[in-house]
C-alpha cells in the first residue's frame, strides 16, 4: 500500500507516515459523515458550541505535546509555544458569534405574514489545511462549519501529517458525535476524484495557486462552492511620520516569523526615503541578532524552513535578485547553520531591489524580505498594487485619515494600520486577485458554510 511520508526538516529523517486511504473508502466515510450531519443539524445550537468549545480546551491540554511535533514536522522553534493561543481567540470569537450569526433574519412577522431568511448548513465540509500553520488556519473552518451544524472531513498537508489526529482526539474526548469529524489520508488524484464526484457540499482550500486551480478545475461543473486561500505578497508601507522603533520591529518579524512562513507575512517593504537608511539599519540589527538553528533548541529564533525545495526556491530568488544589482544588508556567514544543502536558510534583507525581480513579485515564503525607498503615498501606492496577489497590507503612519484613504486605494483584502501579520477574527479574512476568493471568520465566515433559505408565510 501507498504511503504519505512527512521528512522532518530538522535533520532530513522520515518523522512520520500513513497509509493512503482509497477512493471507495473516503467515499463511505462521507455518506456516514453525511448520515450524523443530519442528527446533528437539528442538535440545539447551546449543545453543539458547547462540544465545539470542549474540543479546543482539549486540544489545549494536548499542546506541550503538539509543540514538539511541530518542531519536527515543519520547523517552528519551540520557543514559541504553538499555535494555541491564536487557535483560542480564532475559535472562542466564531463559538461566541454563532448563535447571532445563524439567527434568521426576519423580514416581517404580523397578522397575515411571516417573512424571514434563515441559514441551513450545507451539509459535508472538505477542509484542505496548510502546514505552515496547521491548527490556526484549520480552525477558521472547522468551528464555523461545526457549530452551523454541518460535518467536516480534514485533510492534512503530509508535512503535517499528524495535525489532523490532534483533532480527532480533541473533538472525540469532547463528545462530539462519531462520524461529524473525520481525517482523510489521500493524495491529489483521489482529492480531485473525490470533489469531481461531489462527495462533498463544500471545499475549503489554504494553499498554493496552482493548488487552487487544481480544486476549481476538479470542482468545475459540480455546483459545489469552492472557498480558496491562496498565496500572496504582503507589502508595508512605513511613511515618515510613522512610529520608526516600532514599523522596524513589527514588519520585520512580520516578514521573519515562523522562517516566513506566514499566510500574511511581510514579503516587500516601501519605506519613505527620509527615513530609508535608518529604517534599513535598524532592520539589519534585529535580523543580525536572530539564532538559525535546531528548533528543538530554546535559544533558537530561527528555524528550517518546512522544505529543503522551499529553501532552495528562496536561494534561488536571493541569488536572481544579487545577480541582476539587489544588494545584501546581512553577513549571511554570521549564520553558519546554513550550509545550502538543507532546509536551513540564513535570514536575508535586500535593498537596491526593482520590481523586475522575482523577489518582489513572486511569492518567496520564506525569511527574505526586499527593502525599497519611495518618495510619496503615490508611489507606494503603485507599487503595492504592482502585484498578482492581494491578502492583506500594512500602513506605518500616525495618521488615520490617511491610512484609511491610501488604503482604499490598495488592491487587497485586509488593510491594517500600525501591525502586521495577524488575523483579527471579528473582520472577515479574504482576499482578491490571485489571492483567491472566499470568505473565512466573522460572522460573514458562517455564510460560506451555509445557505440561504427563504419562508414566506401567509396566515390569513
Amino acid at each position: 500500500m501507498s504511503k504519505l511520508t512527512c521528512i522532518s526538516p530538522i535533520d532530513g529523517s522520515v518523522y512520520a507516515t500513513r497509509d493512503l486511504q482509497k477512493l471507495d473508502e473516503v467515499k463511505g466515510l462521507a455518506e456516514k459523515a453525511r448520515a450524523a450531519q443530519k442528527i446533528w443539524a437539528a442538535t440545539d445550537i447551546k449543545q453543539r458550541i458547547s462540544i465545539v468549545e470542549n474540543a479546543i480546551f482539549e486540544l489545549e491540554a494536548m499542546n506541550d505535546e503538539i509543540v514538539v511535533e511541530l518542531a519536527h514536522m515543519m520547523g517552528r522553534p519551540i520557543r514559541y509555544g504553538g499555535e494555541i493561543g491564536g487557535v483560542k481567540e480564532r475559535a472562542l470569537h466564531m463559538t461566541s458569534i454563532g448563535e447571532a450569526a445563524l439567527k434568521p433574519n426576519i423580514i416581517e412577522n404580523s397578522d397575515r405574514f411571516e417573512r424571514y431568511i434563515a441559514r441551513e448548513p450545507l451539509g459535508v465540509i472538505l477542509v484542505i489545511a496548510p502546514w505552515n500553520y496547521p491548527f490556526l488556519t484549520a480552525v477558521n473552518a472547522i468551528i464555523p462549519s461545526l457549530v452551523a451544524g454541518n460535518a467536516v472531513i480534514l485533510k492534512h498537508s503530509t508535512q503535517t501529517l499528524i495535525a489532523g489526529e490532534r483533532f480527532v482526539k480533541a473533538f472525540e474526548k469532547a463528545g462530539l458525535p462519531t462520524g461529524l469529524f473525520t481525517n482523510i489520508f489521500v493524495d491529489h488524484a483521489t482529492s480531485s476524484a473525490l470533489i469531481e464526484a461531489k462527495t462533498f457540499d463544500f471545499i475549503n482550500f489554504t494553499g498554493s495557486v496552482g493548488g487552487g486551480k487544481q480544486i476549481e478545475r476538479a470542482a468545475a461543473g459540480t455546483f459545489v462552492g469552492v472557498g480558496l486561500e491562496l498565496g500572496g505578497k504582503d507589502p508595508g508601507y512605513v511613511r515618515a511620520d510613522a512610529d520608526l522603533d516600532a514599523a522596524v520591529e513589527t514588519l520585520i518579524d512580520g516578514a521573519m516569523f515562523n522562517s516566513g512562513q506566514c499566510c500574511c507575512g511581510i514579503e516587500r517593504i516601501y519605506v519613505d526615503e527620509r527615513i530609508f537608511d535608518e529604517f534599513v539599519a535598524k532592520a539589519k540589527a534585529i535580523v543580525d541578532a536572530y539564532i538559525l538553528g535546531d528548533p528543538l533548541d530554546e535559544a533558537t529564533t530561527l528555524g528550517p524552513m518546512a522544505a529543503v525545495r522551499f529553501a532552495d526556491e528562496v536561494r534561488g530568488q536571493i541569488s536572481e535578485a544579487i545577480a541582476d544589482g539587489a544588494t545584501s544588508v546581512i553577513d549571511r556567514a554570521k549564520f553558519s547553520r546554513d550550509t545550502g544543502k538543507d532546509a536551513y536558510l540564513a535570514p536575508e534583507i535586500l535593498v537596491d531591489v526593482t520590481h523586475d525581480m522575482r523577489i518582489m513579485h513572486d511569492e518567496s515564503f520564506g525569511p527574505v524580505v526586499g527593502i525599497m525607498k519611495v518618495s510619496s503615498d503615490a508611489e507606494a501606492i503603485k507599487l503595492m498594487n504592482d502585484s498578482e496577489f492581494g491578502l492583506t497590507a500594512s500602513i506605518w503612519t500616525k495618521d488615520v485619515k490617511a491610512a484609511a484613504e491610501i488604503g482604499g486605494q490598495i488592491e487587497t483584502g485586509t488593510i491594517f494600520m500600525n501591525r502586521c501579520d495577524y488575523l483579527d477574527p471579528a473582520l472577515c479574512w479574504t482576499g482578491c486577485k490571485d489571492t483567491g476568493r472566499g470568505i473565512s471568520l466573522s460572522a460573514f465566515g458562517y455564510q460560506s458554510v451555509t445557505r440561504a433559505k427563504s419562508y414566506h408565510l401567509k396566515k390569513a
